[in-house]
Formats: C-alpha cells, structure tokens, sequence
C-alpha cells in the first residue's frame, strides 16, 4: 500500500507538480524494458573487452593479412636491390679492369706487336746475328794469317823477307781491330731490342696488377710440362750469372782428376 506524503508548498514552487502514482505506475514497464535494454549492451561490451583485438571481424582479417604479405615482399625487393648493388659494383670494377687492359693493349699494339716494330726488332736481331758471324769470321782469319806469317817469319833469312812478313802480320792485326768493332753495333742494336722488350713487359705487368697481380695470374697458369727428349733435355744453353743447376769447369775437370 503506497504512502501519502505531504507536499509543501516550497516543494511545488521549485520542482513542480509531482507526479502522481498513477503516472508513475504507467512508466514502469517501459523503464524496466529501457534497464534490460541497457544490462545486454552492457554485457556485449564485457564481452568483447574480455575477447580483446584477438578475433578481428573477416574482412579486417584479410586485411592484415594483405598488408603482412605486402611487408614481407618488400622486405624481399629490398634483399634483391642490396644484391643487384652489390653486382652492379663488380661488374662496373671488371668494366674498367676490362678497359684499362684494352688500353693496354691497345698502346702494345701500336709501339710494339705492330708488323712494322715486330719487323724492326727482328731485323735487328737478324744484323746482330749476322755482324757477329762475319766479324767472327773476319778475325779468324786474321788470326789464321798470322799464325802463317809468324812460322814462315822464323823460318826466312833474308831481311826484306821479313819485313815484307811483318808488315802482313801488322794488317792482319790491324783488319782483327776492325772486325772487333761489331761490338759496338751489336750493343746498339741489342740495347733498341731491350728497350723494346722492357716496354713490353711493363704494359703486360700492368695487365697483370690490373687482375691482381702475378701472384693471381699464377693460380690460373698451366703447369710447365718439359716435352724435351733425351739429349734435348741437357741443352739449357750458356749459363747466366746466378744460374743454379749448371756444372761449372771445376766440376768437369774434376771428372778427370
């Protein structure tokens, strides 16, 4: 049973006219209807702050996804590019080791292995050859006739004999002084040779540091076979000055000791 309370006038003049229980008794249901309305909201939102961002709708799904799989080919792009870099700079380094061997090249071809220096070097060679066999040949007969004319000096009486063999002994002597004078062309034309050959061998030294030096060129060369056979194997030629592997004159006289 509801209790009648008494209004007072202050109560009227500030709030109004309250309302009646009848008025109240009307609202009631849809108030609880509004309360229930608000407990569900209230326990959806429980729940999806207990399920947190772990289950995401399917289309937001797929989108994660897709950005994931676009960060993951990106990441692989960029591998590739840091590769393609890395190559661009050993292909630009055997470029110009490529270049600077045709330069090279180029400057061997135009000084040295060209017909007309080749032809000039062995020509060269070809009048150091044949100088020395002719002076060669000059002074042993020179050397021939003196010995002639010193037996057949010890063996006349007459004065004018002897001088007659003296003086031939005198131009023979004479005509060895002249031949000996190849010297001095062979040491021009071989010092032009060895101009040319140093020239050489500093360009293809150069080619060498180009590919890393001798030690680099050595990995990739042949191994020396000696195809030579029997005697051909012992003829090395005159021994240098610090040839090791040679016998000197001590060793063969000592054979016959």
């Amino acid at each position: 049973m509801a209790v009648h309370r008494k209004r007072f006038r202050v109560e009227e003049a500030i709030v109004g006219e309250m309302p009646s229980l009848e008025m109240i008794e009307e609202a009631a249901p849809m108030h609880n209807e509004i309360m229930a309305e608000l407990r569900a909201i209230r326990a959806q939102m429980a729940r999806n702050g207990h399920a947190g961002h772990a289950a995401l709708p399917p289309s937001e799904a797929v989108m994660a996804q897709e950005v994931a799989d676009a960060r993951a080919m990106l990441e692989t792009y960029r591998a590739q590019i840091e590769q393609c870099e890395k190559l661009k700079v050993e292909l630009d380094l055997i470029h110009d080791a490529i270049n600077r061997t045709k330069r090279e090249i180029a400057v061997l071809h135009g000084k040295s292995f060209n017909g007309e220096e080749m032809a000039k070097v062995n020509g060269e060679l070809g009048a150091v050859v044949g100088g020395t066999e002719q002076a060669t040949q000059q002074i042993l007969e020179a050397a021939e006739s003196i010995d002639q004319a010193a037996s057949a000096l010890s063996k006349v009486d007459s004065v004018d004999q002897q001088k007659r063999l003296a003086d031939d002994i005198q131009e023979r002597v004479i005509s060895i002084f002249e031949a000996c004078n190849f010297q001095d062309l062979t040491g021009q034309r071989i010092s032009k040779v060895m101009g040319t050959m140093k020239f050489i061998e500093q360009h293809i030294n150069a080619m060498m540091d180009i590919w890393g030096g001798v030690d680099a060129i050595k990995a990739h060369a042949p191994p020396i076979v000696d195809t030579r056979d029997e005697d051909a194997k012992l003829l090395n030629g005159p021994k240098l000055a610090g040839d090791v592997g040679h016998a000197s004159q001590d060793d063969i006289d000592a054979l016959f000791d």
